[in-house]
This record gives structure tokens, C-alpha cells and sequence, in this order.
């Protein structure tokens, strides 16, 4: 598969090319414009229904060109990827590759690009379609993880960023719609082999190697007459783990500490970890069609994928707060340097650091089936499909605590040096050597002796859609019409617990070592490694639970029934010189919302504390849409488009769970948790474009897009009715405060994109090869929300926005020889980030500058033909991942993943 965008990038600015935000997007336009006299217009046929026999073109164009006609064709304003070639796409998940279109931005999260922003709003506000069929997903909220999604199963995505009244499961800042391949589409047998090799550039940490290693084998054919089509698609990935990484602990604070300046801005904590593991997956891919005349065609897909990601983090860490476990003496910085009110570093004296092991493994299963029958009476078409997808994590989280000290005794004192600041690690140099085992006791520290967790996230769907299509003549074209019904159910449970010694404390036996860690990169020097989960076993007792006070909120089931029903009318004439396309329409969603969950009662006996509670409200939503595709002379193509948008609201969200209590002093209640009874978020949109197309071989665009919310959910603390949860208790009031997701009011989101594709050759035949795909989106928000957890500040931005998106693609084909290098830019922006506590945490991330380089050759002829070698490098740069808490000074992460380099060959016949 190819991109429409291209590869990522890395935050060092003009390493291979300075990418200003205006230059992105006007570049290709001014050289477009620049070549106009040399584009010939030609009419294109749809690549969905076009066999793949008829195209000549072949590589990176021949994908470039198929994503514009998808573009070109759509009636809706939509970006695209198409496959250059079955199980070609060089991306380890599709989300790489769709973050390169315009508007469209990643998060990585572990290295890896994993969640999508369209258009500057977080992944909440997008719903993804596999198939035209909403899928589930393994997180606690309904945004798909796009790594569980091989690059090389998919045949193309459609991200409509304007929808129409048959789009169901549509999205308010837009729908992402991953599509696999439709066997009778292809001429003939086609079968596609692609396998790889890596390496990252982070090398060996402890026991976990730097090299992995990736294979897909696709298989398409065509039996009985060509009424018979089938396609089998496999892909696995084996990727090594690897990151050095350094954490502060937050929020930042005001609260003094000895020998600070008072009102000096400081961290309660530092670590410095090393992170190594695995990272496995497995999809396999599976479509069956069946068309016996031209009134039936029948179409079974199926999907799987199987995730496995299992890590140790290795790290050093320092309580720098108040908190000392009951060791005395307490912490005192002598001396300390402040720059503008904030610390950035001195000699932390009196602290007592523990080297630590954590362990995370997870395990993610996909599974999605869908059956759509497609029949013609007439001249009437006819539709009924049906879907089921369900998604399951599970979870194991383990924890263990060493620190120096004597067998029995109070563990070591210690001084360390520190260097904070933003762009870069921190530096963290303890005064005492913590590289020998023999000196480190697994022991109750400052933090006990360890903690545990075991999520698990299940997540069910099955709908149903019949629809219908009745052609007519004149200015409409045709009707549709159709209803469908979704029935969605999502629990989520988070046993957890104390990791306790068995006995006396003891240092970690020799068969359970691994090898020492290096922290050099931020001063720290070889730490001991160790199997977290052995030691566990060995050492300690773990028994999770799920029904003590402070746990009961963690646990939640959510259900949901969407009824939606259409009618969209399509437009197709003519108007004297220009040509008018497109469709105006009416959608009605019916959504009945509900969730089970509960809640701790301190008053109630002994042993029937844990209560249950049920809410949830349902609610019907009129959205009315319209498309218009006016075309003009010249591959001129004007669109305009307005909606009522909706996107429903998160998931855990919804839970109504709470944690509840009454205050002993006012004997007031109060309490923090879900609302079951949120309505969505409501927009009111309205969309422009501009489009110059080149026949199928470029184009550049100017869009505009502004909506108006008329509902959005934040976080809010009110005045709540306890009266169902007050009885018995020793409350004199039924009303108390609440936090949680509440609906607010106002605000509005606004950009504009520019975006390109253009071969060289169309400027002068001297570039012959080359060419050239640029986007840059500019959003702005008047939507501030508050901070759930007040750390990084009362008023932020909307999670996801990115002022400033740009992407920017150079490359060069010719004679079987390919190269290219992309870059993949955007600004600061808040990002919703999975904390220890297995909860969601809003931190502020330096806004990413990635690279990737690619360069291969297809033998064109001779007993090679059909092979071709490449070698690819992603994040050339070695881009850091870095969060800060409000202020670039106020640093809390920063991550290094390495460069991965990838040699491999594919082969097709």
C-alpha cells in the first residue's frame, strides 16, 4: 500500500530540509500552478471498481493517483490512501500512513503512532469505520488504537471529513474508514510476499534484543467464472521495545521546600528508566465474494488481529516532596538554582532513591465480521448487512522496590545532583553506587514494596443496516434510504492491590538478574535488572482486588442502542457551463444510554459496603447535511458543505461509577465519578474547497472549515442530588458536590488547509520521476475546558488541537528505482496520555518533527522480476517524545525510541 502523505519525522528542524507552515502547503500549489500548461486533463474511472489489470501506472504514483481519484470522485470532502500495490505499504501500522494527510495528525505513544486527531480535535471526536462498519476498540473509550491495524491488510482508508445523511457512525471532526480489498476487483491471481528486518539504533537493553522483524503474504484469485473471489491476507510483527526515558513527577508545585526560595515552582519526584520488551502482532485478513450475476453480488469480511506488548522498565527514582516514609532527616536542597521562579536544578540532600522494576504485559485481541448483501431489482439496488466485532485487554501490571541498605537496617542516605530543563533529559547523578545487587534489598521502602494491577477491557458490537437506493430523473439523480441498529456494550474492571514480602526483606537471587541497564544517557550510570514477575513469585504475595472503598469506582459497564434512519437525495446536472453533483439529506439518531456500576458505602455493615448503581437517559438527535460539488472547466471543482455533527461522548465517561462519601465535619456529601446522562458533543458545521485536478495525475486544494459547538463535556465540579445514595448515612443534606463529565455550551473551531500532489514532470520533463505532496492545516479553537485534575492548568486547550499541521513528501521513481523522504510536523498540543493508575492524565507535548527515509528498486525484468529490495529508516531524526506541565521549563517526560532501520524485499506474481 502507499500513502497519500508519506512517512514520519523527527524534532530536530533542518536536519534534511527547514519545513515552514506556509511553505507546506503553498509549495506544491505555486509549482502546480506554475506547470498548468503542461497537465492534460483525462477522465478516470473509480479504483474501487476499476480492475487492477487496467492500470499502467505502477509504485508510488500508481497509489498517489488512485488516492486522488477517490478524492476527486467523492462527493464529500475527503482525504485518502490507496494501496501502490497489495501488502506494499511500508508503515508497521495504518496509522502512520493516515497521519500524513492533510488535517490529519498521530500521537505516538511507546514509539509508535497509535491515536488520530482530524482536523485539531482529539481522536474522541472521530469514529472509525472498517468496511463502512464501526469497530470497538481495546482502550477504555471508543477511539480505535490504529496499531492493532496492519498497514499491509488494508487496501486503502477514506477519511471523510464532511459527512451525508448514509454515513452511519459518522464522526463530528470527521469518520476513518479502513477498507480491505474486494477480490473480484482484480484481473487475476495476484500473490504478494513482503518480508523485513530491523534494527534499532537504541541498541540491547538488558535481556530484550534491538532487532525484530516483519513478514505479510497476501493471496487473491478469482474461481468459477470469475464469479467466485477470494483474498487471504497475513501479517506479523515481531518489534523490539526500546526506550530510554526520564519522568518528573506532577503536577509542579509552589509548596516550598528547605533551602528553596519560597513561591520557587518545583517536582515532588524524579526517575530515570530504561525501558526494553517486545512488541508482537498478528492480523490476518480474510474476504470471500460471491456474485453469480450482476443482481446479487455477496461480500464476507473478516478480520483478526492478536496484540501482545510485554516491557520491563528499569529505572532510579527520587521522592523529592515531603514525603519520607517516616525516615528522618527530611529532604533539603543544598544549594539550589531557580531560573524565573522555576527550580532547574542544585543537590537534592537527605533522600533515600530506589531502583525499581516495573512490568506491563498486554494483550489485545481483535476480531470483526461482516456480511453485506448488495441486490439489484431493476433499477432499484438493495442492501442488508450485518457486523459483529468484539475487542477484549487484558492487563498485568507488577511492581518491585529495592533500595541500599543494610540486611535489617534503615536504608542508606543519599545526595543527588540535578540539571532540569526542558529540551532535552535531565541529568540525575546520585552520589552513592547503585549498581550492585548484593546492596539493593527488595524491602518495604518510602513506597512500600511494590503494587500491582490487572485491567481488563472488553468491548462488544453488533448492527444491523438495511438500505435501500431508487433512481431517478431530472436534477435528482436518486433517493436513499435506510436504517440501522447498533447495540454496543464496554465493562471495564481494574482489580489492583499492595505487592507484600513473603518474609524478612533479601536481595533478588542470581537466576532471576538480568543484565545491568545503563542510564548514562542522563548521568545516572548502570542500574541492576531484573524478572519483575519471578521476583514476584519468589519473593512476595500479590493478590489483586477490585472491592475495597478506594477501587470500586475503577469498575464499570456501559451499554448503548443506537437506532438511525436516512433519507439522502443525490444531485447529478448540469448548470449552462458548470456541472452541479453532490446530495442533501436528513439522518435521526435514537441513542439509549446506559451503565451499571458501583459505588462505596462507609456506613453501611460490614460486608455489604459495595452498593450498585444504575443511570442513564437516551436522547434523539435530527442531523440534517448537504453536500455540493460544482464543476467547472479545467479540473476546476468548488465544494460546499454543511452539517449538524455529533460525536458521543467517551465511554468511561459514561460510567456511573462514583466514588462517594460523607464528610464528618458538615456531614455533607459529596463525590467524584462518571455521568450517565451526558448528551454528545453537538457542532454546526460548515466546509468550503477549492480543487485543481491535473486529470488523476495531481491536484491542489484550498479549504476552509468552521464549527460552531453547541454542546461540548468537560469536567465540572456541581451541586448534586445524593438523596438515592444519603440513606443511612450521617449526611443532614442531600446535596453535596460532584465532579464530573458535564455538558457545557459555546465555542467554535476554525482552519484552513492547504494541500497538494504534484509529479515534476507536469513542470518540466527534466524532472522526470520526481515529485512532490505537501499539506499544512492551521486550526484555532475559542473552546478552553478545565483540567479534570487541575495539573497543568485550569483552562486548557481542547485536547488533540494542534494549532499548526504540516506534511511534506519529496520523492523519485523511475525505471524501477523509488526513493523518498517524509516529514511530519506538528505544534504543541494536550494530549491524553494512560498514567500508573491506569487512568486517562491530560499533559501539554512539545509539538513533534518526524522523518523517514526510504530507497528501494523493482527488478523489472529477467528471473528477478516482481522482486524488489528496499531499505527504509523511520524517524531518521531520532525525534524525542517530551511533555511539560503548562511551561516548556516545567518539563515531565522525555523519551528517546531510536532510529529503526529495515531492510526486505518484496515479491508479487
Amino acid at each position: 500500500m502507499k500513502i497519500f502523505a508519506n512517512k514520519p519525522v523527527g524534532t530536530r528542524a533542518g536536519l534534511f530540509f527547514q519545513l515552514s507552515p506556509v511553505a507546506a502547503g503553498c509549495a506544491v500549489l505555486i509549482s502546480a500552478m506554475s506547470g498548468q500548461v503542461h497537465a492534460q486533463t483525462s477522465s478516470t474511472t473509480n479504483a474501487a471498481d476499476a480492475p487492477i489489470a487496467s492500470v499502467t501506472v505502477s509504485g508510488i504514483r500508481r497509489g498517489i493517483e488512485d488516492a486522488i481519484s477517490v478524492k476527486k470522485d467523492s462527493s464529500s470532502i475527503v482525504e485518502a490512501i490507496s494501496a501502490e500495490d497489495i501488502g506494499k505499504l511500508p508503515d508497521a501500522s495504518i496509522a502512520e500512513s493516515i497521519s500524513r494527510l492533510p488535517g490529519l495528525a498521530a500521537q505516538r505513544v511507546g514509539g509508535r503512532a497509535q491515536v488520530i486527531s482530524v482536523r485539531g480535535l482529539s481522536p474522541d471526536f472521530s469514529t472509525t469505520l472498517l468496511n463502512g462498519r464501526e469497530q470497538v476498540s481495546t482502550g477504555d473509550n471508543r477511539s480505535v488504537e490504529f496499531d492493532q491495524y496492519p498497514s499491509e491488510l488494508l487496501s486503502g482508508v477514506t477519511i471523510y471529513k464532511t459527512p451525508d445523511a448514509a454515513l452511519v457512525g459518522q464522526g463530528l471532526s470527521g469518520t476513518i474508514d479502513m477498507q480491505t480489498v474486494r477480490p473480484l476487483a482484480f484481473g487475476k491471481r495476484t500473490v504478494a510476499m513482503n518480508a523485513r528486518a530491523e534494527r534499532n539504533s537504541l541498541g540491547s537493553i538488558s535481556n530484550a534484543k534491538a532487532t525484530g522483524n516483519r513478514f505479510s503474504i497476501s493471496y487473491i484469485d478469482q474461481f468459477a467464472d470469475r464469479t467466485i473471489g477470494v483474498a487471504i491476507g497475513f501479517a506479523h510483527l515481531d518489534s523490539p521495545v526500546l526506550d530510554n526515558e526520564t519522568g518528573l513527577y506532577e503536577p509542579w508545585k509552589t509548596d516550598g521546600r528547605p533551602g528553596v526560595p519560597a513561591g520557587t515552582s518545583l517536582t515532588d519526584g524524579i526517575k530515570s528508566v530504561a525501558r526494553s520488551g517486545r512488541n508482537e502482532r498478528d492480523g490476518l485478513m480474510a474476504v470471500l465474494q460471491y456474485r453469480p450475476s450482476k443482481a446479487w453480488n455477496s461480500v464476507l469480511d473478516l478480520y483478526g488481529s492478536t496484540a501482545r506488548r510485554e516491557e520491563t522498565a528499569n529505572q532510579l527514582e527520587i521522592n523529592l516532596g515531603d514525603y519520607n516514609g517516616g525516615f528522618t532527616p527530611g529532604l533539603m536542597y543544598n544549594p539550589a538554582t531557580t531560573q524565573g521562579g522555576v527550580l532547574t536544578g542544585g543537590v537534592a540532600n537527605n533522600v533515600y532513591p530506589l531502583v525499581r522494576g516495573m512490568y506491563n504485559d498486554r494483550k489485545d485481541d481483535i476480531r470483526a465480521a461482516g456480511w453485506a448483501n448488495t441486490f439489484k431489482l431493476n433499477d432499484i439496488t438493495l442492501l442488508a448487512d450485518v457486523s459483529y466485532s468484539t475487542a477484549k485487554r487484558d492487563e498485568l501490571s507488577l511492581e518491585n522496590n529495592t533500595q541500599i541498605s543494610t540486611l535489617s537496617g534503615t536504608p542508606f542516605l543519599d545526595s543527588v545532583t540535578l540539571r532540569l530543563g526542558a529540551g532535552g533529559f535531565p541529568t540525575i547523578t546520585p552520589g552513592r553506587d547503585y549498581s550492585n545487587p548484593s546492596t539493593l534489598f527488595v524491602r518495604n521502602t518510602i513506597y512500600g514494596s511494590g503494587y500491582g494491577k490487572t485491567p481488563l477491557v472488553e468491548d462488544e458490537l453488533t448492527s444491523v443496516k438495511f438500505a435501500a437506493n431508487f433512481p431517478l430523473d431530472g436534477f435528482l439523480s436518486s433517493v436513499d434510504v435506510g436504517v440501522s441498529y447498533a447495540d454496543r456494550s464496554k465493562m471495564k474492571r481494574q482489580p489492583e492491590g499492595n505487592i507484600d514480602l513473603k518474609g524478612a526483606p533479601s536481595t533478588i537471587s542470581s537466576d532471576l538478574q538480568y543484565a545491568p541497564v545503563n542510564l548514562g544517557f542522563s548521568g545516572t550510570g548502570m542500574i541492576p535488572s531484573w524478572n519483575v514477575p519471578g521476583v514476584v513469585a519468589k519473593y512476595m504475595i500479590f493478590a489483586p482486588t477490585d472491592t475495597k472503598d478506594y477501587l470500586i469506582a475503577k469498575g464499570w459497564d456501559v451499554n448503548e442502542k443506537i437506532t438511525t434512519a436516512y433519507a439522502k437525495a443525490n444531485i447529478d446536472t448540469e448548470l449552462g457551463a458548470a456541472t452541479l453533483r453532490g446530495n442533501f439529506g436528513l439522518q435521526m439518531q435514537r441513542t439509549e444510554q446506559s451503565s451499571d456500576a458501583n459505588y462505596w458505602d462507609g456506613t453501611a455493615a460490614v460486608g455489604k459496603q459495595v452498593k450498585p448503581v444504575h443511570d442513564g437517559k437516551s436522547y434523539t438527535d435530527v442531523l440534517p447535511s448537504a453536500n455540493l460539488v460544482f464543476g467547472f472547466d479545467g479540473g476546476q471543482t468548488l465544494r460546499l458543505a454543511a452539517a449538524r455533527q455529533i460525536a458521543r461522548a467517551r465511554v468511561d465517561q459514561l460510567r456511573s461509577a462514583l466514588d462517594f462519601g460523607v464528610s464528618n465535619v458538615d456531614f455533607k456529601p459529596g463525590g467524584s465519578g462518571g455521568n450517565a446522562q451526558l448528551d454528545p458533543w453537538r457542532a454546526n458545521a460548515f466546509d468550503i474547497s477549492y480543487e485543481k485536478y491535473f486529470g488523476t495525475k495531481a491536484y491542489v486544494a484550498v479549504a476552509a472549515f468552521h464549527k460552531k459547538l453547541v454542546s461540548y463535556i468537560y469536567t465540572q465540579t456541581k451541586d448534586y442530588d445524593f438523596s438515592k445514595f444519603t440513606p443511612g448515612t450521617i449526611a443532614k443534606t442531600q446535596i453535596g458536590n460532584y465532579s464530573a463529565p458535564y455538558n457545557g455550551q459555546g465555542g467554535t473551531l476554525k482552519g484552513i488547509e492547504l494541500s497538494g500532489s504534484l509529479p515534476l514532470n507536469l513542470v518540466t520533463p527534466v524532472l522526470d520521476g520526481f515529485g512532490v505532496q505537501a499539506s499544512y492545516t492551521h486550526s484555532d479553537s475559542s473552546i478552553t475546558i478545565e483540567d479534570p485534575s487541575g495539573s497543568i492548568g485550569s483552562k486548557i486547550p481542547l485536547p488533540g488541537l494542534s494549532k499548526n499541521i504540516s506534511n511534506l513528501t519529496l520523492y523519485y521513481e523511475k525505471a524501477g528505482f523509488e526513493t523518498r523522504i517524509s516529514q511530519r510536523k506538528r505544534s504543541d498540543f494536550v494530549g491524553e496520555i494512560g498514567n500508573f493508575a491506569g487512568e486517562r492524565s491530560l499533559r501539554y507535548v512539545v509539538g513533534e518533527n518526524v522523518v523517514d527515509f526510504q530507497i528501494g528498486y523493482t527488478f523489472q525484468g529477467g528471473p528477478l522480476k516482481g522482486v524488489g529490495l528496499l531499505v527504509q529508516v523511520n524517524n531518521l531524526t531520532d525525534s524525542a517524545y517530551e511533555t511539560y506541565n503548562g511551561d516548556h521549563r516545567k518539563q515531565l517526560e522525555y523519551h528517546k525510541y531510536g532510529r529503526t532501520v529495515l531492510v526486505g524485499a518484496n515479491y508479487k506474481f
